[in-house]
């Protein structure tokens, strides 16, 4: 261990951060808990609803840094979350993409916003629960990222964005376990959140109504319009673009002959293309802001794994950087339901080689 090493530890109340605190201090950093208030539970409109940021989350954080006997701070970062996530959020949606604001927080909050704090404050590292890992590459002279050892849980997708600097000074102290192990470890250090049920919707829409919480939020009403099939026989009518995503089957409203799902999504007509199931495959994607971890940018065609969504598998593909920070991304064999505003992450094994927004 670093002797003397600081470390500010981002607790959001839950299992995973309070043990990634709890480890961090057993090997002898000097650690201290921040809570990142991001938002007003109230735009949810849904406050039954267990979500971050809410009272019983800072109790619960409040109460294991107390237990672990560490400083405990809560941030308000509010104003920056708004700008940063939800702001880039809704425009995604209004503009027929479908984001993931769990990148944009840890890009923007997690690893930037926060990481700023702790060096201002005089820290050595952020950490945070995630399951992935960190390490320095002799060879290269880079900092590596790697995915969790526990497959289930591995969160490097979603870390793609992180800089060398970040890296550095980032600790995962999840990364070498799994989840089973985590709360049995919980329950050791006998913490208030042990059984704490984990989080599975996007923390600012508990109730994964979408649509209804971009609605509140801008306070506006989207143009209905129409479901056209693909050679553009007008099926039905949809509420609005912001309702679907490519891929979706659910809810559409309609009664056809065979299943439809969302194919497309046309904005300058305003319409809702349906189709077959086979029609959602694609063959290649172009990725734009593209961020290289494992290496520079490339010169010629690599090999990869391709992932273009949190929770789908691998796929293996050739990747080709473009001009202007975009990146081609060509599979072996066609991959279902790649979707606008999504990211795409490439690997190597379980090294990340980097990734980008598809567009």
């Amino acid at each position: 261990m670093e002797k003397n090493k600081k470390v500010l530890i981002a607790m959001s109340g839950g299992v995973d951060s309070s043990v990634a605190a709890a480890l961090l201090k057993s090997e002898g950093y000097e650690c201290a808990g921040v809570t990142m208030k991001l938002y007003e539970n109230e735009i949810n409109d849904a406050p039954a609803l267990k979500t971050c940021c809410s009272a019983d989350d800072v109790y619960d954080a409040r109460s294991v840094a107390a237990g672990l006997d560490i400083p405990y701070y809560v941030f308000n970062f509010k104003d920056d979350f708004s700008k940063q996530v939800i702001d880039r959020f809704v425009c995604a949606y209004e503009n027929g993409m479908t984001p993931n604001p769990c990148i944009d927080c840890n890009r923007y909050m997690k690893f930037e916003k926060l990481h700023l704090k702790a060096e201002t404050l005089g820290y050595d590292y952020v950490a945070t629960g995630h399951y992935a890992r960190v390490e320095y590459d002799e060879g290269s002279g880079r900092y590596l990222l790697k995915k969790g050892l526990d497959a289930n849980k591995d969160q490097s997708y979603v870390l793609y964005c992180m800089t060398q600097k970040q890296l550095a000074h980032t600790k995962f102290p999840l990364g070498e376990y799994t989840k089973d192990k985590i709360r049995m470890l919980a329950l050791e250090y006998g913490f208030i959140n042990a059984k704490k049920r984990d989080s599975q919707d996007i923390c600012f829409v508990p109730d994964g109504d979408y649509a209804g919480f971009i609605k509140r939020y801008t306070g506006k009403d989207y143009e209905k319009g129409n479901f056209v099939s693909r050679d553009g026989e007008v099926l039905g009518e949809h509420k609005g673009i912001i309702y679907y995503t490519i891929g979706q089957r659910k809810g559409l409203g309609l009664s056809l002959k065979e299943p439809a799902y969302v194919c497309e999504k046309r904005l300058d007509t305003n319409q809702v293309v349906l189709g077959r199931n086979e029609d959602l495959y694609e063959k290649s994607l172009v990725a734009c802001d593209f961020n290289w971890i494992a290496y520079d940018r490339p010169k010629g065609e690599i090999r990869v794994a391709a992932k273009t969504r949190y929770s789908q598998t691998e796929a293996p593909a050739r990747a080709k950087a473009l001009d202007g920070g975009m990146v081609e991304v060509i599979f072996d064999e066609p991959v279902r339901a790649v979707t606008k505003g999504q990211a795409v992450v490439l690997y190597d094994g379980d090294v990340v080689v980097g990734g980008g927004r598809i567009v």
